[in-house]
């Protein structure tokens, strides 16, 4: 399965939002949703799950118009939007019923859940009697009871503690091992790196980057080099504005052009005692600020 968004325009008032998106996301494999506060994450996804309607654009699947009446879709939000007053199991039956689920059918997806990220002992707790990482899971539960066929992970990670950060890492490589869709929306880019085959960045409503993990980092231009050497300080002095000293020995020297790499290197490695010379391969973070750092 394929899910498209093409082109998708969204104004509010005289505010243009969305600025003619567009990606693709496919079955077993996870797509990246990226940009700053304001960059228009949050209505891209609104529309793709019908809350919003486009001005412009389509939502498809496997080159038609998605059906929302066939299609499944769960959400983990943000921002939380379960009721801290209510019994757990109440909810999460009225949220799996609200998505079709006959009551039998709810409760059985609902207690392997609640079993798999082991929260069976709170089946029966009022949702303010939990910790802010087991709010999260139980909404985690509202996402995926109904077994739908795309997840959106809206900044799932945050508030679990590195044990239960683990077990929705697990669980999330369930799903995409399960031929689910996975849409991430997070400012953490370790886990954006650890999930996702491919990435797009949106920057003022518009798609400034998108691909492939491993060809955006690939395709970056190669105009610096890491340099590890106990000559660091003496590099550093000769090659002055354009190296930059990183942490213990390591300098980061920035070239004219990628074109004088090889001589760059050749050059240090014939005058000073090196250790480690290499070309800089961006993080997933490096390439997030530098695409996403000015809101156009």
């Amino acid at each position: 399965m394929k899910l498209e968004l093409k082109n998708i325009q969204k104004s509010f008032g005289e505010k243009e939002v969305l600025k003619g998106i567009s990606f693709s996301a496919e079955s077993g494999k996870a797509f990246g949703l990226l940009g700053r506060n304001g960059a228009g994450k949050t209505t891209t996804i609104r529309i793709l799950m019908d809350v919003f309607e486009s001005d412009g654009g389509e939502v498809g699947i496997d080159g038609r118009p998605i059906d929302y009446t066939q299609i499944r879709i769960g959400y983990l939000p943000e921002e939380r939007g379960l009721y801290p007053k209510k019994k757990i199991i109440d909810q999460l039956l009225y949220f799996a019923m609200l998505h079709g689920m006959k009551r039998p059918d709810a409760i059985k997806a609902i207690d392997y859940w609640l079993e798999r990220l082991e929260m069976a002992e709170y089946r029966n707790k009022r949702l303010d009697t939990l910790s802010k990482g087991n709010q999260q899971k139980i909404q985690l539960v509202t996402a995926l009871a109904h077994n739908p066929q795309i997840v959106i992970l809206d900044e799932p990670f945050s508030g679990l503690d590195p044990v239960n950060a683990m077990l929705l890492k697990d669980v999330v490589k369930e799903e995409i091992g399960k031929g689910k869709i996975v849409l991430f929306s997070s400012h953490q880019m370790n886990y954006i790196e650890e999930f996702c085959d491919s990435i797009g960045i949106l920057n003022g409503g518009r798609m400034v980057l998108q691909g492939d993990i491993y060809d955006v980092k690939h395709n970056y231009v190669r105009d610096k080099l890491i340099v590890r050497s106990e000559d660091a300080r003496k590099i550093q002095q000769e090659l002055g504005a354009c190296c930059k000293a990183q942490e213990g020995m390591e300098l980061l020297v920035q070239l004219s052009s990628p074109a004088e790499k090889q001589t760059m290197m050749k050059r240090l490695t014939e005058q000073y005692d090196i250790d480690e010379i290499k070309v800089f391969e961006p993080s997933l973070n490096d390439i997030f600020v530098e695409y996403a750092g000015d809101q156009n």
